[in-house]
């Protein structure tokens, strides 16, 4: 009875003294207070697993997102809680971005301006095959259920502004499925995901305009750009279109860049927003008294001129507030850029391509010169 009394002072002491003094302490303490003789192997397992008690370790609270980190929308790629490496100095982050939307830019136009050189070039051309291939239609035997020539005639009926985004529209849901593919998803955030703080900047800022992970996403883009494609084609022309379109691509996000960087809110970003943002501003600055409709409200109208006031004021607001669904500052850039093309950039860029088009002529006329001969 006198050992047990000091067996249970001694298990008394020890759970109090492990907390404190750790595992080693509570060992030397019980070893003292019981019996040298009664220390078997069974009894010191038995004092080891009960001396063993530590303190719960505490809940780890989780940490508040630091600059790193990135939480992402519902309309961007699973990539939440990604940790970014911003560069040391952000402003040298910019340089190739800059000098990359300034390159394309020219690049764009220039293109632009060959390739309405070379259409109206073929013109004439495609007239007499056209008269042609009519006169071939007539006389040879026609048959019924055609499928191709099913969509030779939806395809003739669309506007020269619906023809000229159905690639963009196609290059767009060809991304959008490489998106479904598990193993190409490293690739696509890496090339299709505009990010000032990725390794990758430049190529980004032109493939993330064609690159959509939403559906929805996707399709109200989509909707709008089709929407809008005949009148912008209209007052551009095809050519001058896809060179607006492209470079706004790549200036709305160099935008994106420049706000990303200024408040050290990183994160990635893609869809065709900001082109699209420019198509929409440029048709209601040129025509700010047509009338618009909501797709699903489509009994309240508005004009042109009072949407677009009210979409940059939205965007301004969301960049300045901070808010995350919607790349604000790529939207806010694509449609100044469009007001600002449709009032200055037209008379400034376009309308001086001819020194480019006379080189480029000379260079189809003449052509290569042969070498060989005598002066």
């Amino acid at each position: 009875m006198a050992w047990r009394g000091w067996a249970q002072k001694g298990w008394g002491c020890g759970l109090a003294w492990a907390p404190l003094g750790g595992g080693r302490g509570c060992e030397e303490l019980s070893a003292a207070l019981i019996p040298p003789q009664l220390l078997g192997r069974r009894f010191n397992f038995f004092i080891q697993q009960k001396c063993g008690f530590r303190k719960a370790p505490r809940k780890v609270e989780p940490r508040r997102s630091e600059p790193g980190t990135y939480k992402r929308s519902a309309l961007i790629p699973p990539v939440e809680e990604t940790v970014f490496y911003p560069s040391p100095y952000p402003i040298r982050t910019l340089v190739k971005p800059f000098f990359f939307t300034i390159g394309f830019t020219g690049c764009a136009f220039g293109s632009a301006a060959i390739w309405q050189y070379e259409s109206l070039k073929s013109r004439v051309q495609s007239y007499f095959d056209g008269i042609k291939a009519d006169w071939l239609d007539s006389i040879r035997p026609q048959k019924e259920g055609d499928i191709r020539k099913e969509i030779n005639k939806w395809w003739n009926n669309l506007s020269d502004g619906q023809r000229t985004v159905t690639g963009i529209i196609a290059a767009n849901v060809l991304v959008f499925c490489l998106w479904r593919v598990p193993s190409l998803q490293r690739t696509m955030i890496r090339y299709f995901t505009s990010n000032p703080a990725s390794r990758v900047l430049c190529s980004p800022m032109l493939l993330s305009t064609f690159s959509h992970f939403s559906l929805f996403h996707m399709a109200a883009n989509m909707y709008v750009l089709w929407s809008f494609s005949s009148s912008i084609v209209n007052i551009l022309g095809r050519e001058q279109f896809m060179a607006v379109y492209l470079s706004a691509g790549v200036i709305s996000n160099f935008v994106s860049y420049v706000c990303k960087v200024a408040t050290g809110r990183y994160g990635p970003s893609l869809g065709a927003s900001g082109a699209i943002m420019t198509i929409l501003a440029a048709v209601c600055t040129k025509i700010p008294e047509g009338r618009l409709a909501i797709i699903f409200l489509p009994m309240f109208t508005f004009t042109a001129g009072n949407a677009l006031k009210a979409i940059i004021a939205m965007d301004t607001a969301g960049m300045i507030l901070g808010w995350k669904f919607f790349d604000h500052a790529a939207h806010l850039g694509g449609a100044l850029f469009g007001i600002w093309y449709i009032t200055y950039g037209h008379e400034l860029i376009w309308k001086n391509r001819e020194p480019l088009v006379k080189i480029w002529h000379e260079m189809r006329t003449n052509g290569p010169k042969k070498g060989g001969g005598s002066k």
